[in-house]
C-alpha cells in the first residue's frame, strides 16, 4: 500500500530525520492518525522507520499536550473574566 507518492515520501523522510527524538514521535503519530488504523499506520511506520511503540508514545504525548493547552486556554479565559489580564 503506497497513499503518497515517492516524492512526497521522501519529502517526508528528510523531514522526519531533521527532527528531535520527541518530535519525530509526534510526527510520525500525526501521520499515522491521518491515515488511520492497520495497515496504513504500518506504512507509516515502515517509511519513516518508526516502531508502533514509539508512535504510541507520540500520541499519548499529544493528547497530554492538547489537555494541558486545554487548560491553560480555560485558566487564561478565567483571569481574564477577573480583569487581571
Amino acid at each position: 500500500m503506497q497513499p503518497y507518492s515517492i516524492e512526497v515520501e521522501q519529502q517526508m523522510q528528510r523531514f522526519y530525520h531533521s527532527l528531535s527524538e520527541k518530535d519525530r514521535r509526534r510526527y510520525a503519530a500525526v501521520e499515522a492518525l491521518k491515515l488511520g488504523r492497520g495497515g496504513l499506520s504500518c506504512y507509516i511506520g515502515q517509511l519513516l522507520e518508526c516502531d508502533d511503540e514509539a508512535m504510541q508514545l507520540g500520541k499519548r504525548e499529544l493528547e497530554q499536550q492538547d489537555g494541558l493547552t486545554e487548560i491553560l486556554h480555560q485558566f487564561q479565559q478565567g483571569v481574564a473574566k477577573e480583569g487581571k489580564i
